[in-house]
């Protein structure tokens, strides 16, 4: 079992940056592969980015490329969400979460684990 709690959610301005954090607990929560997903209101949950559980490899939503950043520190079991430019649209709840072990990347379709999620709000 894997609990994971996001943090660092907040109301900034387009074009400002926010830092999402994830902390996972569990002996072996650094060896998931790990992904960011977010619903806006009235919207279906999306995903925004992934990274695997050494950090090498990281996939990112079309509509976040060259944004927004994904990386880890296992030593600390945490992933970080680095968001720039942000833009009204990236106004909703991010979600952290976990997928199967030995999967490369994380997808929609195969999450195991969800954090609470942490609100994200920008303003134009």
């Amino acid at each position: 079992q894997v609990q994971l709690v996001e943090s660092g959610g907040g109301l900034v301005q387009a074009g400002g940056s926010l830092r999402l954090s994830c902390a996972a607990s569990g002996r072996t929560s650094s060896i998931y592969p790990m992904g960011w997903f977010r619903q806006a209101p009235g919207k279906e949950r999306e995903f925004v980015a992934a990274i695997n559980w050494t950090g090498s490899n990281t996939d990112y939503a079309d509509s976040v490329k060259g944004r927004f950043t994904i990386s880890r520190d296992n030593a600390k079991n945490t992933v970080y969400l680095q968001m720039n430019s942000l833009r009204p649209e990236d106004t909703a709840v991010y979600y952290c979460a976990a997928g199967r072990v030995g999967q490369a990347l994380v997808v929609l379709g195969t999450v195991l684990y969800w954090g609470q999620g942490t609100q994200v709000t920008v303003s134009s």
